[in-house]
């Protein structure tokens, strides 16, 4: 009897069918960009009972969209009724890179994101409305502009992370569209410059932000995010980053998450006392 209690009990915890949380799929509209722009929530268990929930922002990758993370990772909203957390997964288009492309005025996803989304969640849901309850993470290119948003807004988020992302661009002048949203770096030097992650680590101070990033060994971003964790270093900002063989693919991304949002949770936790 016990052993069959105990396979009934591993079977509701491992299977994301029978998951609590609610997966709600939105629509907002951007004045900035005069469209409408799907995004993910996902409510934990917990919700409905809930006065007020942090929040994780998970932003997904070049070519990927609002709903990359719940189709590939089907763990995802267990996750969320663990750790007491509404995620949401935003749209940040094929290629936007979460810049407010100075070459181009209809790309405007850092407006969109830190004013226009941020203001309708706190709006609809049962969020904690301040810096303390609020995260911010992503892969790839949404691990470079998780940590562009976070360091240009830390009056916004308290928190921020990157799965594999392309943290300093300048490497890559020629990929990605990225000279789409800047110009071309031979011409527009300035707008690289003044856009990469890894110059904007001037903008932190020590403990002004809780920091978590991580690269896979065989990762074509791995040196770029070694360079950080290096000028971080230097510098005296404390912040945590995890290498482990890897590449740049989904089960890195799903294994990277579980990590980044417990300590994202322990954030949480802590700010909250």
């Amino acid at each position: 009897m016990r052993r069959i209690i105990l396979f009934l009990a591993i079977v509701f915890f491992l299977s994301p069918g029978l998951r609590a949380a609610v997966t709600d799929t939105i629509s907002t509209y951007s004045s900035s960009m005069e469209k409408q722009i799907k995004a993910v929530v996902i409510k934990p268990e917990s919700y409905d009972k809930a006065r007020e929930l942090p929040v994780l922002y998970l932003l997904h990758g070049y070519s990927g969209n609002y709903s990359d993370w719940v189709k590939k990772d089907r763990f995802i909203g267990r996750l969320a009724d663990q750790l007491d957390m509404i995620i949401v997964c935003p749209d940040g288009g094929f290629s936007s890179w979460y810049f407010d492309s100075p070459v181009n005025k209809s790309i405007r996803y850092e407006t969109y994101i830190t004013n226009e989304l941020i203001g309708f969640i706190d709006g609809k849901y049962k969020t904690i409305k301040n810096r303390k309850g609020r995260a911010i993470t992503g892969l790839s290119m949404g691990g470079h502009g998780a940590l562009y948003l976070a360091f240009r807004h830390q009056d916004i988020f308290g928190a921020a992370g990157s799965m594999s992302g392309g943290v300093d661009i300048r490497p890559f002048p020629n990929n990605w569209d990225i000279k789409e949203r800047l110009g071309s770096y031979d011409k527009n030097r300035e707008n690289w410059e003044n856009n990469t992650v890894i110059n904007m680590v001037n903008l932190l101070t020590p403990k002004s932000m809780a920091l978590i990033f991580d690269c896979g060994t065989e990762d074509f971003f791995f040196q770029v995010n070694k360079k950080l964790h290096e000028e971080l270093l230097y510098r005296n900002i404390p912040h945590d980053f995890i290498t482990r063989p890897g590449g740049h693919s989904w089960p890195y991304w799903i294994n990277s998450l579980q990590y980044q949002a417990l300590f994202f949770s322990n954030f949480f936790r802590e700010s909250a006392q």
